[in-house]
């Protein structure tokens, strides 16, 4: 049976480099939710934030249901996982120095984050991309390493 994790111990966990899976409710009531992995930020003041192309299906469900669910987990053993969800707090252009790089530089270091950037801006990301931040209100976590011991 899995621990839970503390608040301590699931913020680091959301601070580690992972990918995320994002879900939200369709905006079409003919198809499934909408769930992808997701590059994402974490912090305990700001919540949950992703960059997506606000025409994307993601970005479309986002904006109409105005909350979604965050899945982050550990893939090795022991397995951890994170789930996360909340309503949309703030919806906005990209900064690129504020947003974009630090989380490029996070899942791709230094120079592949700078170049990625660069790359973004010049096909225009800038343009078609939003923020999205979350508050987070529902947790739910698992921790297997005792069952591993």
């Amino acid at each position: 049976m899995p621990d839970r994790m503390t608040r301590a111990e699931r913020e680091a966990f959301l601070t580690d480099v992972r990918v995320g899976v994002l879900a939200v409710t369709s905006d079409d009531p003919e198809r499934a939710p909408v769930s992808a992995p997701v590059w994402y930020d974490y912090s305990p003041e700001t919540g949950v934030t992703v960059i997506m192309n606000a025409k994307s299906r993601k970005g479309v469900a986002i904006e109409a249901a105005r909350r979604f669910v965050l899945v982050v987990q550990s893939e090795a053993t022991p397995y951890r996982y994170v789930t996360v969800e909340g309503p949309v707090t703030e919806i906005r252009s990209p900064d690129t120095a504020k947003d974009l790089l630090p989380m490029a530089i996070r899942y791709l270091g230094e120079d592949f984050g700078s170049t990625y950037t660069k790359e973004w801006e010049e096909a225009g990301g800038s343009e078609t991309d939003l923020v999205y931040v979350m508050k987070p209100q529902q947790w739910n976590t698992a921790d297997f390493t005792n069952d591993f011991a």
